[in-house]
């Protein structure tokens, strides 16, 4: 950690935001892009990243060509309750209650609403804030760093008792993903795109920025999640996506 931050308590329930459906060409499959809220005993609201951006809820179609991303994928749906506004009403919330943002990395299906917390200090890995601008997609820096306080993840650290960070470049230089210990659930593994499917471990994470690291990590991170019994959500999986409990429930 390059400078020290950490929550005043522990998790005690966590929902799953859903900012859409996608279709991924390669494959083909359908992924539904996800977001995480937090909710500690002190009253803290962790967001963990906020979708695409809110162009796509206008005018996809538009949006897809602006940025190039079709030769990727394709939206197939996203809406006005797909947006962290939206999906944080759904839990009874508002953006004025979330206390920290994490970006897990600076894809354009995670970082659609980092601007928009203007209060709110953003945890993300060194690697990614280094950047010039946000990966975004494809090359294509479509958007600047919001002027915010920033903390900075160089390794793992323990963010609260229960709230773990977990650097794992591979998928993106500073790729993060989250180890939570619930009351009622125990751990859950959020591994967001360092795994995006469980399949992605057989194929060897093809594709990746960079391949042998997110093959190290996505090992270190399941044999992590068997040691604890835990709980995996994945970043982006077709087989899981369609049955996973999400907004307005909670995993408590």
């Amino acid at each position: 950690m390059m400078d020290q931050i950490s929550l005043k308590g522990k998790p005690i329930r966590l929902a799953v935001l859903d900012y859409g459906l996608f279709e991924v060409f390669s494959g083909p499959r359908n992924v539904g892009i996800c977001g995480f809220a937090i909710q500690t005993d002190a009253g803290e609201l962790v967001l963990i990243d906020t979708g695409f951006p809110a162009k796509y809820v206008v005018d996809a179609e538009a949006a897809t060509l602006e940025d190039s991303l079709g030769s990727f994928g394709r939206v197939l749906s996203i809406g006005p309750e797909n947006t962290p506004d939206a999906q944080l009403a759904k839990l009874g919330l508002t953006k004025a209650d979330v206390t920290l943002m994490i970006q897990s990395h600076t894809h354009i299906d995670h970082v659609g609403h980092m601007d928009g917390f203007p209060h709110v200090p953003i945890l993300i890995a060194q690697a990614e804030r280094n950047l010039p601008r946000p990966l975004y997609w494809s090359g294509k820096q479509a958007m600047e760093w919001p002027e915010r306080d920033y903390h900075l993840v160089t390794d793992d650290f323990t963010l609260a008792p229960g709230f773990e960070v977990l650097l794992c470049p591979g998928h993106a230089p500073g790729q993060l993903a989250f180890m939570i210990n619930l009351p009622d659930t125990g751990w859950v593994l959020l591994t967001s795109d360092a795994i995006s499917r469980a399949a992605e471990i057989d194929e060897g994470f093809a594709g990746s920025w960079d391949v042998p690291l997110a093959i190290h990590h996505g090992e270190r991170l399941m044999q992590s999640a068997q040691q604890r019994d835990a709980l995996v959500i994945f970043g982006h999986s077709p087989q899981q996506w369609p049955t996973l409990r999400k907004a307005p429930e909670w995993f408590t």
